[in-house]
């Protein structure tokens, strides 16, 4: 089983390189990226997970019922990408839920940066897929995480899918930068230790990013975006399903595992 996620934000990376964007090409950026991945899932007959931030689906509002027009599931990435507050956890459930008119049972902070899962479970939410469980040079450093699902809080928690052993994590980044034959070797190896894989990616991925004067990325983040990071992605689909693999919702997942657990035998 794949679980496939989407961060769907306000463009706001070129700030992290100095760069400044306005919001409307923000939003532009994001929805034409966002246009190219749903037309490729529709054309390989796969449902998936969306975590939008209310900011972006407030303005576009169009996206996110053609999103769930299309089977998809509505998540939430907070209410701004670049802005938090505890509050913002129930007022982003809200919002979405109000727009894309079905129940939003889970959750991914920006940028996966820590979040209290005392709050997570406040805020109603059912799961929350906020950990990359590697250690990145000044982003993270969470070797002491499980590498698969646990319970914190009552919260599923579903970490990105790392490789066994290294955790080499099998993210957005892994995939502009590694051949396609050792990403496919790293994720059945992690599929078969795990059961499931879960990788997020980004809308703005599929723009072409190249222009440094514009966004100032280096090149491990331009490399094979755009339309050469659409085929990447329609490739790996292609291989994972001519290989068993299926895909599913998170929200999906979450159902699997709670009757998993309702099935399994108490201990006394």
């Amino acid at each position: 089983m794949i679980l496939l996620g989407f961060d769907v934000e306000e463009f706001d990376m070129p700030f992290e390189y100095g760069k400044s964007i306005t919001f409307d090409e923000q939003l532009e950026i994001s929805t034409r990226g966002t246009h190219t991945i749903l037309a490729l899932l529709k054309q390989k007959n796969i449902k998936v997970t969306f975590f939008c931030t209310a900011n972006y689906a407030i303005n576009k509002p169009d996206i996110i019922k053609q999103m769930v027009t299309d089977g998809h599931e509505i998540a939430s990435h907070g209410y701004y990408h670049s802005d938090f507050k505890i509050e913002h956890l129930r007022q982003s459930k809200l919002a979405l839920e109000d727009i894309s008119r079905t129940e939003v049972t889970g959750f991914r902070m920006a940028r996966m940066m820590p979040v209290d899962e005392a709050e997570i479970a406040k805020a109603g939410y059912e799961y929350n897929s906020s950990i990359n469980p590697t250690w990145l040079p000044g982003r993270y450093n969470n070797f002491d995480k499980p590498r698969t699902w646990f319970y914190d809080h009552d919260v599923l928690q579903i970490p990105a899918s790392v490789s066994p052993l290294i955790r080499f994590p099998l993210f957005w980044l892994s995939f502009h930068n590694l051949p396609l034959s050792l990403l496919k070797r790293m994720a059945s190896a992690t599929h078969k230790k795990d059961g499931y894989l879960n990788l997020y990616f980004h809308p703005w991925e599929f723009t072409d990013l190249h222009d440094k004067e514009k966004f100032g990325f280096p090149g491990y983040v331009s490399k094979n975006s755009g339309e050469a990071f659409a085929r990447r992605i329609g490739d790996f689909i292609d291989w994972a399903m001519d290989n068993g693999y299926t895909f599913r919702r998170t929200d999906g997942f979450c159902e699997t595992i709670k009757n998993k657990n309702k099935q399994e035998p108490v201990l006394h």
